[in-house]
């Protein structure tokens, strides 16, 4: 089995990676949840973000890829998708974000000549809280799309680890 830099370095660059990560990102909240991101002003300040979604990817490219955002976005994407009040989402909103992180994640890997049948994803794992520190062993670079959702800001992070 191929690290993911050998992966990499045998089909795309890296350079195309963050690009391919945030098209995947608006491609999934466009089909799925009917809204566009839009780019996060660069003077905005560090949002709060309390409610983080984690799928891993295995095999020829392991990762991880998160999705942090509001429990304010979080209850709007339920909303969304389920087609009910974002103050009536409840413990769907937990599943909503777990469901959009697993859909990023599948369409980024299957923008990756040669890698949607050599890796798999895990089960979507959400967190809730903001006082936690992520250590996903990373040791290949790391790729972040900051963006706004419906005016709420998220931010969707890939893990690479060799």
């Amino acid at each position: 089995m191929r690290s993911a830099n050998e992966f990499a370095a045998s089909n795309q660059s890296h350079d195309q990676w963050l690009p391919m990560l945030d098209l995947a990102a608006r491609e999934v909240f466009e089909i799925m949840l009917g809204s566009s991101l839009t780019p996060v002003p660069a003077d905005a300040p560090d949002p709060a973000l309390e409610i983080t979604g984690m799928v891993g990817l295995a095999g020829m490219f392991c990762g991880v890829l998160t999705v942090r955002c509001s429990a304010e976005a979080a209850a709007r994407m339920a909303s969304k998708m389920l087609g009910v009040e974002a103050d009536k989402a409840g413990p769907d909103m937990w599943d909503a974000i777990g469901e959009v992180c697993n859909m990023i994640a599948g369409n980024f890997k299957n923008k990756i000549t040669g890698l949607s049948d050599g890796c798999m994803l895990s089960v979507p794992t959400v967190i809730t809280g903001a006082d936690y520190s992520l250590h996903a062993l990373a040791d290949a670079g790391a790729y972040e799309v900051r963006a706004l959702f419906d005016g709420m800001p998220l931010t969707i992070s890939l893990e690479i680890h060799s």
